[in-house]
């Protein structure tokens, strides 16, 4: 062909003229391109092997093991079979409802089922087939008719288990392909079932209500936290998983000049995991299928207790402790810690605020172990049996989230106690917790109490410190709940 023919043409021209030129027949007749495409990240031998965690971020997720696409699911995690706790769990679990109770709170517990109990269908036919679904379904029921035995509301997410979407929700999955976190399609489907069992509860008719609606405010990216560690273990990396994000507004306002409308202080408070947190909106979608205003006090990275201890010491809570409180936590998480409970019941009564003083000191800590509290200084030794006493200590630093303390008893027996607040926590350098009375602690006499100090670098510590007598809430002491439903 002429070269100013092919100028004159243009690139149009130019391909019919060859087409023409060459005999082909007509434009429809020529083939597409075609591709071929595979998974670009199975899981490598190392993320098989236990012994390969070594973080002690990376033993949360023991072992992945790899699903359809980029799906992943942990062994020990999101496909167990057993639900449970010890029976002094049970036992603490029991004490916990009864002092909430007598302090006028109805406790909701929002117990979330797993990975494997909800998008079992992602898993590859054999772990599908080895995972004994029908097992893990009936002990987490029956740890939900636990929780409901003995007096916490619980609503029933059974019944989101064995997800199959339908096409037209493709991508509306509970959880998130390769996180921990339900995405915000999730915490909704849970929020619109927690919602029928608030209304349920006592004194819920006169909680002021509102109206709600939710409307998408964008996409969200989420880099899993299990695509995260395969990435650590395979040095593999995975696609970012993009969903819906949604905002919740009072029905017929918008810019929220009044937090909270004609109903004053909210009556109903969530405490719990990040799973609470802003990006999935939980808290928003509860309000929207409640109908009243919720107080969300839920951080990143609380955990289990972080959350709930945070708002158990707060003014808002001692002053004004709400109708209905909704806990929500997943199974991951041991109930049987008694270090918690013991600041869980020390905060629900408070401490030793507006109580006599049976010990009480303050000086300045300096590095290492230093004496803070001794029985029988300054006067004749006092009964301090652990069953009857709670400890406060007060660091004048609010930021001090670790106490390191040590107790010793009248028998030379002592106990060591650690208590670690989260680093996302707001703290207020306050520790609270009762003497252990489990078993044959009971009946020990306090006689010392040392406290670690700064390290050595550090300026010294000033805190203050008291015993006193604790609150028995009425049935806490005795009733248990260690008998199954």
């Amino acid at each position: 062909m002429h070269p100013h023919l092919v100028k004159l043409l243009g690139l149009s021209g130019l391909a019919a003229a060859m087409l023409a030129a060459s005999g082909v027949a007509h434009a429809d007749e020529v083939q597409a391109p075609a591709f071929s495409a595979e998974p670009c990240c199975n899981l490598c031998p190392e993320a098989h092997d236990a012994s390969r965690y070594t973080t002690r971020y990376q033993q949360n997720f023991t072992t992945l093991v790899q699903a359809e696409g980029d799906w992943l699911f942990r062994t020990r995690e999101d496909l167990r079979t057993e639900f449970d706790t010890t029976p002094a769990g049970y036992r603490r679990l029991q004490q916990l409802h009864d002092a909430f109770k007598a302090r006028g709170v109805e406790l909701v517990v929002v117990y979330q089922p797993t990975r494997g109990l909800v998008n079992r269908n992602m898993l590859k036919p054999a772990d599908k087939a080895a995972f004994d679904y029908e097992k893990a379904l009936r002990n987490y029921q029956g740890m939900l008719a636990r929780f409901s035995k003995m007096g916490y509301w619980v609503p029933d997410l059974s019944v989101l288990t064995n997800e199959q979407l339908p096409l037209a929700e493709q991508g509306h999955d509970f959880y998130f392909r390769g996180d921990q976190h339900w995405t915000p399609y999730g915490a909704e489907r849970a929020a619109k079932i927690i919602a029928e069992k608030v209304k349920q509860v006592p004194g819920f008719a006169e909680i002021p209500k509102r109206e709600f609606e939710t409307h998408r405010s964008g996409r969200m990216g989420k880099t899993g936290t299990m695509h995260t560690v395969a990435g650590q273990l395979c040095g593999t990396s995975y696609a970012i998983q993009y969903v819906d994000q949604f905002t919740t507004e009072p029905k017929g306002e918008s810019g929220g000049e009044d937090l909270f409308g004609d109903s004053g202080n909210p009556q109903i408070t969530l405490v719990g995991t990040s799973h609470s947190g802003k990006n999935y909106n939980f808290a928003g979608f509860l309000e929207q299928y409640i109908g009243a205003d919720v107080l969300n006090v839920a951080f990143r990275g609380g955990g289990l207790e972080g959350s709930m201890l945070q708002y158990l010491g707060s003014e808002e809570f001692q002053t004004k402790p709400p109708k209905i409180l909704i806990w929500e936590f997943s199974p991951l998480y041991r109930l049987d810690q008694e270090t918690i409970y013991r600041q869980m019941m020390a905060l629900l009564d408070n401490g030793c605020e507006g109580k006599p003083a049976q010990l009480r000191a303050s000086t300045s800590l300096k590095p290492g172990n230093n004496e803070l509290l001794v029985n029988g200084r300054g006067g004749g030794i006092k009964n301090l049996e652990n069953r009857h006493h709670q400890i406060d200590i007060q660091f004048e630093d609010t930021s001090v989230k670790t106490l390191q303390a040590t107790l010793w008893y009248m028998n030379g027996r002592h106990e060591n106690v650690r208590i670690e607040k989260p680093a996302s926590s707001e703290t207020d350098g306050r520790f609270a917790f009762e003497l252990r009375d489990d078993a044959d602690w009971a009946g020990q006499n306090l006689l010392a109490v040392e406290v670690l100090g700064p390290e050595a670098a550090a300026a010294p510590q000033k805190v203050e410190a008291k015993v006193c007598n604790r609150n028995v809430f009425p049935g806490a002491a005795q009733r248990t709940a260690q008998a199954g439903p």
